[in-house]
């Protein structure tokens, strides 16, 4: 998308415009899972590093995000391409969070400036610790970071094979909130071709003892498009999914990388997508079950009883605390995090480099937001939603119109991907569907040229 402003087209030139960009959105529309912006490929060190103190000084955000990752899981999955280690080692496991904890205490002054009202777990698969380690996080977050387990909404990652009594009763313990676990497919033949070592049987005795601890939300992850799959054993899969009546489903196009085990020719024996057929029979087969569509990806029941009585948290505002090697930090203007790689090898030199660390006090590498990619970013954070971007939301924060700044925006509408309702720019049935074509058209071209420019170790 060309990044500079200009008037929007006549009618009829409008029109054939809107045309050729539905063409191009339909004809690839997996072009890559925009899950946040900018893509951590476009973050470089930095010329200075920068002091964390002065970082979040000016953070206008009124509470914070904090979210802990860890990274190690039993076995690197075929479609995997996030920051994780398959290290079942104890001893490496106690060394990380040792240093964890070192970050928090150093962390403290700033992060504590506001109360916390989201608290994420995540990976890899935080429940592959031992339960003392698991317990030890919660610990690090209470009484390092004084976090508030009635008032936040607690999220945890997890995997069929590292549930049982004594770590799911720790999350119990601690408020828990929701338990997401990546389930990916039912089906044992599916799994083993994405180099997934996961039984049927395994994923529904995990199954059936996470719902006996009762916790609010049950999310489940599902991938469609998956080696040998067809629409048929998919649904078969969302079915089984169903049965335990989640609160929540994820649904996952598979993506396939140079760097993942899984190729692309892995994916497309016969010559045939079935990405595009998988998620709308899915999405057909949720609204019929009561399901509400939140994005692309979400689905959730309209209505999901709590106890608490939360802090508000507005997902535009950033003040994302990022504890843990390769965890991602969020100020207003400026994204940090560790240096980020997918081989085994860099990503071992990597977490060894954070657990060695005295000190966490300084970001070195990340990238630097000018006006251009924060509103971009805003922008994508709302429209990739089924609530769609608030104007005047907009209007407020950047002191300009959306559709002024960003008159492409009107093509969505006369692509009939989107409409302008009650205040508001929303996706259409047909924009959802196309939710990664659409974020990956909206890339400005320095951050495209920055993820292309990427080295991947």
């Amino acid at each position: 998308m060309n990044t500079k402003r200009r008037t929007m087209p006549s009618a009829p030139d409008a029109s054939r415009e809107a045309d050729r960009l539905r063409a191009r959105l339909t004809a690839d529309p997996y072009r890559s899972y925009l899950y946040a912006y900018p893509h951590k490929t476009a973050y470089r060190p930095f010329d200075e590093p920068i002091r964390l103190e002065q970082l979040w000084e000016g953070e206008p955000a009124e509470t914070f995000f904090l979210y802990m990752h860890i990274p190690f899981c039993g076995a690197r999955c075929g479609f995997c391409n996030l920051f994780t280690l398959p290290d079942k080692s104890a001893d490496a496991h106690e060394q990380y969070v040792d240093a964890l904890e070192r970050q928090a205490k150093q962390w403290a002054p700033f992060a504590k400036r506001r109360p916390f009202s989201r608290f994420a777990i995540g990976g890899g698969t935080p429940t592959l610790l031992a339960p003392r380690q698991l317990e030890r996080l919660f610990e690090i977050a209470t009484e390092r970071l004084d976090v508030d387990l009635d008032l936040v909404s607690i999220s945890v990652e997890t995997s069929p094979e590292t549930v049982n009594r004594e770590r799911l009763a720790i999350l119990r313990e601690n408020r828990v909130d929701r338990v997401s676990m990546g389930i990916q497919s039912f089906v044992e033949a599916e799994a083993a071709a994405i180099y997934r070592p996961q039984k049927p049987d395994e994923v529904e005795r995990a199954l059936t003892l996470l719902r006996a601890y009762d916790f609010p939300i049950l999310n489940l992850d599902l991938i469609y498009g998956l080696p040998g799959q067809t629409v048929d054993s998919w649904l078969y899969s969302l079915e089984r999914a169903l049965a335990h009546d989640p609160e929540e489903i994820f649904l996952y196009p598979l993506y396939t990388r140079e760097h993942t085990i899984v190729k692309p020719s892995q994916v497309k024996e016969s010559g045939t997508d079935i990405r595009m057929a998988c998620y709308l029979a899915a999405r057909e087969r949720l609204l019929a079950a009561g399901y509400r569509q939140y994005s692309m990806r979400r689905f959730a029941k309209a209505a999901i009883a709590s106890d608490k009585t939360l802090l508000p948290y507005d997902c535009q505002e950033e003040g994302m605390v990022g504890l843990g090697c390769g965890a991602r930090s969020y100020t207003r203007d400026v994204h940090y995090a560790s240096r980020y790689a997918v081989g085994r090898k860099a990503t071992a030199s990597i977490i060894a480099d954070y657990v060695q660390a005295e000190r966490y006090d300084t970001a070195d590498y990340g990238i630097v937001l000018n006006r251009e990619e924060l509103r971009r970013r805003y922008i994508l954070k709302a429209i990739l939603h089924a609530e769609g971007l608030e104007l005047s939301s907009y209007s407020t924060r950047f002191g300009s119109a959306a559709i002024d700044d960003y008159v492409e925006l009107g093509l969505l509408a006369e692509a009939g991907l989107a409409v302008f309702e009650a205040g508001r720019l929303k996706l259409t049935v047909a924009g959802l569907a196309l939710s990664d074509a659409i974020g990956d058209w909206f890339i400005t071209p320095d951050i495209r040229a920055r993820m292309e420019g990427f080295e991947m170790r």
